[in-house]
């Protein structure tokens, strides 16, 4: 290769390079922008279904709670209306967590959830026929406390896998 082809393909890579340096710069800054709203996005969605898991849980552990104490108010004859109505509130606010998370939290969290809430909602039904004096032969506020017994299990394995998504370890 001579001087004139060494000067020739220097002038051609110089000038090639003050073309193409925009471009490039302007593909990586893309990138990375890219890179940095798709890191964005995941978090949004992790910080969205950690929001959906603690909802989730506070509900059910809540509800739970509120149908242990009504079985035994109901159990030493001093159920209220005050009483009914945070039951009520309970049972409601349980059923909108998990309308809200059918969307965001994948099929495993959503299957441990309904197997809970079979346990939740006999037990509620339950607890509203004996309240209303229609109680089914063999129930009582007593049998329905052993039973609700069986939400327990459900509530940590819901917690588990919730966690588990999150990423949480023991």
């Amino acid at each position: 290769m001579g001087a004139t082809t060494a000067a020739m393909v220097t002038a051609v890579v110089g000038v090639l390079g003050t073309l193409l340096a925009p471009v490039i710069t302007t593909w990586t800054t893309k990138r990375q922008r890219a890179e940095e709203r798709q890191a964005e996005e995941g978090r949004r969605v992790f910080e969205e279904r950690r929001a959906a898991y603690s909802a989730m849980n506070r509900a059910s552990r809540h509800f739970h709670t509120m149908l242990k104490d009504a079985l035994h108010r109901m159990r030493d004859g001093v159920y209220t209306d005050d009483d009914r109505a945070q039951v009520e509130e309970a049972r409601r606010d349980y059923r909108d967590r998990y309308a809200e998370a059918q969307m965001i939290v994948p099929e495993a969290v959503l299957r441990a959830s309904r197997e809970l809430n079979v346990v939740l909602a006999a037990i509620d039904a339950t607890a509203k026929r004996i309240d209303r004096g229609l109680a089914r032969e063999r129930e009582s506020a007593d049998q329905a406390l052993i039973d609700l017994k069986a939400a327990e299990p459900a509530l940590a394995a819901l917690r588990r896998i919730m966690r588990e998504d999150l990423g949480v370890a023991d």
